[in-house]
């Protein structure tokens, strides 16, 4: 049986602005990135916001915890 994941509605926002705040990307941040890059139903802005936080982790900008 499929594992059905069901993402919050600005929950990849909640962790932009929280990650933009605190320069760190926790655990729990990454899991909520993972399930929402997993859904299908997520806006283009959505996915455009997930790679700059991607590559803002890639720079060094954002720290991992």
């Amino acid at each position: 049986m499929p594992i059905q994941l069901q993402l919050i509605p600005g929950a990849v926002a909640e962790i932009h602005a929280s990650t933009a705040k605190t320069g760190v990307l926790t655990l729990a941040d990454r899991y909520g990135l993972m399930a929402a890059v997993m859904d299908e139903s997520l806006t283009e802005e959505e996915r455009r916001t997930i790679d700059r936080l991607l590559k803002a982790v890639q720079r060094g900008q954002v720290k991992l915890h």
